[in-house]
């Protein structure tokens, strides 16, 4: 199975969605929650810029934000990726 990575913060709908979509597809995930500036630094590195949450990632790639990961699985290409 994948290595599912979700940076987030405590109050956010879009993490609160992307994590029960990845529920819903039995992915299991480790949440890392922006809890101070390290951690924000870090997922602002890794993501190439992007300051929102959540930031997503699968097997080391980015997938971006919420939109971003359920726009894979409309499309029918979320399932690979978590295989």
């Amino acid at each position: 199975m994948s290595k599912i990575i979700i940076y987030s913060k405590d109050v956010c709908p879009y993490c609160v969605r992307a994590k029960a979509l990845l529920e819903k597809k039995n992915a299991s995930f480790t949440e890392i929650k922006i809890t101070d500036e390290v951690i924000r630094d870090e997922m602002i590195k890794k993501s190439g810029g992007r300051l929102t949450v959540p930031q997503i990632f699968i097997d080391e790639k980015h997938i971006g934000g919420y939109d971003d990961l359920r726009a894979l699985d409309v499309a029918g290409k979320l399932d690979e990726l978590l295989k």
